[in-house]
């Protein structure tokens, strides 16, 4: 199915590259790959419809440092992350930077395409589409306080493990309280749940240390 959409896809490292363009092109988009952050930039400005999927890996110029000379070029072209599995620090700091998506890895295709498809509905929309921060705010209410610090930390890009150690549980049960944040809050994955909580300006305190988080152990002198 042929659509009017071009995807800049910047990926380097050449196999993978050259997957997702396959992919991409028997999807229906138009699609002009690049090995590297600086070259699609070099190609600045993109004329109709277009988005960009940035592979985020180790480079000269990695996706977030990307999102940043966009936004100081004020280049309006959605961008999808692409990142790690489990690399929540850098969803945040995504979402935060106005990364329209982030997908982690391993993904299904169809879940890239739907995300392509939604991010370039966001390139020139008529009025921005406010959040519903009562609604938000209610279903922040919902949470028990483990469950708010478990957020916080989690928006504080902190991994399953840490927040385990900083609260004083393991990590099985933090998992658990994730999977309740995320049900409470009708969040479908991590980027709608960062979106939902840091456009609100309902974002929880991050969770204290466990070094400040304990009592003190009294000392009994011989």
């Amino acid at each position: 199915m042929a659509n009017d959409l071009t995807v800049h896809l910047v990926d380097d490292q050449e196999i993978p590259r050259r997957s997702l363009t396959f992919l991409l092109i028997s999807s229906g988009f138009a699609v002009r790959a690049y090995e590297s952050a600086s070259a699609f930039l070099d190609q600045l400005p993109v004329s109709g419809r277009a988005c960009l999927v940035k592979v985020t890996r180790m480079s000269c110029v990695d996706g977030l440092q990307l999102l940043e000379r966009l936004n100081a070029l004020n280049a309006n072209i959605p961008t999808i992350l692409v990142g790690g599995d489990g690399d929540v620090e850098t969803a945040v700091q995504a979402m935060k930077a106005g990364a329209a998506d982030f997908i982690k890895k391993p993904f299904e295709d169809q879940t890239l395409i739907a995300a392509i498809n939604q991010a370039a509905l966001r390139r020139t929309p008529p009025s921005p589409v406010p959040v519903d921060t009562e609604m938000v705010a209610n279903r922040l209410r919902q949470l028990t306080d483990r469950e708010h610090q478990v957020l916080a930390a989690v928006l504080d890009g902190l991994q399953n493990k840490m927040i385990a150690f900083n609260l004083g549980i393991s990590a099985r049960t933090v998992e658990v309280h994730r999977a309740n944040v995320m049900a409470k809050m009708e969040a479908r994955n991590l980027a709608e749940l960062l979106r939902m909580v840091l456009t609100s300006g309902g974002m929880p305190q991050p969770v204290a240390a466990r070094s400040q988080a304990l009592p003190a152990v009294p000392v009994r002198l011989l």
